[in-house]
């Protein structure tokens, strides 16, 4: 496995460079856009990327050496996934209140809370102690709904409401932070196993390089952003003078009532639509069956030996590559519709699945196997967020997308949560030792999930068959992938 890892962080590497000069090439030149021209715009982004890739970076460090920091201080496979629960609990429970949050502290205050509630979850991992180590996986929750939140409201509510720039300049810095995201999770999963394994400084170093980034990330926000915020700080005290001072509870009041009719409109869009229940019904199933492979590759792929930051940079590599393969196949050359690249990542990961039902069998593992189909998942997932993404562009009223996000949230991170406590019952019922049975049990239902959301990617294409909306009328659905 050692040997496999490398040549496949090589092999898919190279992959990607080679997939990304293609995509150039297929790509008919343009003239430079207005938004890279303009300098206040480009400082405005380069503001912004510095402390929202700082927060990446330090979330993806966390990825490769988690379960293995668990086992490393002697937890069971059991007590691990009760861990994982918390996480995915507190990840529900503070999902709406990361949409309410910013209304009431301020976006600003909000992303600074981000960096101290995940500086203190990664502290937490210092110690043995099971309770520290559940409140620590509560703040990662906390943290989560955060950076899935507040850094884009702080965002897009100064591009739009400060700088009044052009709403259709947005994707352009979405697009070049996912763009560095791929890049980041690859070389998170280098780092990690630079420290954790060839400096041998154990599975919780990459935990404490990040408690620095984080304070980075601080520090830019603070300052950086704090500067960026003055002018519109000196308006509104020339308003206050003018106008009189507003009223604090009035202003609370006014945050929840926002909220709360956002989900009520959310609700009803969720329910009136088919189409957005369909597609709600597919990220439910797809994403939930992912939060389940983040707790289950270490454990299948960890007892042969391989290097889990090089396998993790590999997972990484492989959905860079598949959302390379999503522009081209959307490009001018082939013009496939992301509606049929939706329905080749389900299909693809479904099969993935159903290979590890097979490559997980007690007593004769296959882990080669397993690595291959791991990578063949994450490739799937690469195709998969660019497409759902621009659907849910098309499908759900820009108004309401926030709330109906939120309520798509809900069923999927139960979803998982249901699952890893099946896992933890199979594994409890025989006697608490490794869930051998349990972990190709799993894989099996998760097959079987996925395979209902390949049935509501079909129905919903039946259903709009005729549908302009969910068709890409450009030439290529770049500007989507945010």
């Amino acid at each position: 496995m050692l040997l496999t890892a490398y040549f496949a962080i090589i092999f898919l590497l190279a992959l990607c460079v080679g997939l990304e000069l293609t995509a150039r090439r297929l790509t008919p030149p343009q003239s430079t856009p207005t938004a890279v021209a303009n300098p206040v715009f480009r400082r405005f982004q380069s503001i912004f990327l510095r402390a929202y890739l700082l927060a990446l970076w330090a979330d993806w460090l966390q990825g490769p050496y988690l379960y293995k920091l668990y086992r490393h201080y002697s937890f069971l496979e059991s007590q691990i996934a009760i861990l994982y629960v918390c996480g995915l609990a507190s990840c529900v429970l503070f999902a709406p209140f990361s949409g309410w949050l910013p209304q009431v502290l301020g976006r600003r205050q909000t992303c600074l809370l981000f960096c101290l509630s995940y500086s203190a979850c990664c502290l937490t991992k210092l110690s043995r102690d099971y309770f520290i180590l559940i409140v620590g996986r509560v703040l990662g929750g906390l943290s989560t709904s955060l950076l899935a939140t507040t850094f884009e409201a702080w965002y897009v509510h100064r591009h739009v409401e400060v700088h009044d720039f052009p709403k259709e300049w947005i994707p352009s810095t979405f697009t070049k932070a996912a763009t560095w995201n791929h890049g980041l999770a690859v070389g998170a999963g280098l780092v990690a196993n630079l420290l954790a394994e060839w400096l041998h400084l154990g599975p919780v170093a990459p935990f404490l390089l990040a408690v620095p980034c984080l304070a980075c990330c601080g520090w830019v926000v603070l300052t950086d952003w704090g500067k960026e915020e003055a002018t519109e700080s000196s308006e509104g005290d020339k308003q206050t003078l003018l106008l009189g001072t507003p009223n604090g509870g009035a202003t609370r009041l006014s945050a929840r009532a926002r909220f709360s009719r956002s989900c009520q409109d959310g609700l009803r869009c969720l329910l009136s639509d088919r189409r957005v229940m369909l597609l709600g019904g597919v990220q439910a199933l797809f994403e939930s069956v992912l939060y389940i492979f983040v707790f289950l590759w270490t454990p299948v792929l960890d007892p042969h030996g391989p290097p889990l930051g090089i396998v993790f940079s590999c997972l990484m590599a492989a959905s860079m590559a598949g959302s390379l393969l999503y522009r081209l196949a959307t490009s001018t050359r082939y013009r496939l519709q992301p509606g049929h690249v939706l329905c080749v990542a389900v299909l693809m990961a479904f099969f993935s699945l159903f290979m590890l039902t097979f490559s997980t069998a007690p007593g004769q593992p296959r882990p080669h196997e397993s690595f291959l189909a791991f990578l063949l998942l994450e490739l799937a997932c690469g195709l998969y967020f660019p497409a759902v993404s621009f659907l849910q562009g098309r499908v759900i009223p820009e108004e309401k997308r926030a709330g109906v996000l939120a309520w798509f949230r809900l069923p999927l991170h139960l979803l998982a949560c249901l699952g890893l406590l099946a896992l933890h019952g199979e594994v409890s019922g025989t006697g608490g030792g490794e869930g051998g049975s349990g972990t190709r049990h799993m894989f099996g239902g998760c097959a079987v999930m996925m395979l209902a959301a390949l049935m509501a990617v079909v129905s919903l294409f039946t259903l709009g068959r005729n549908d302009t909306d969910l068709r890409l009328e450009g030439t290529r659905g770049e500007g989507d992938m945010y």
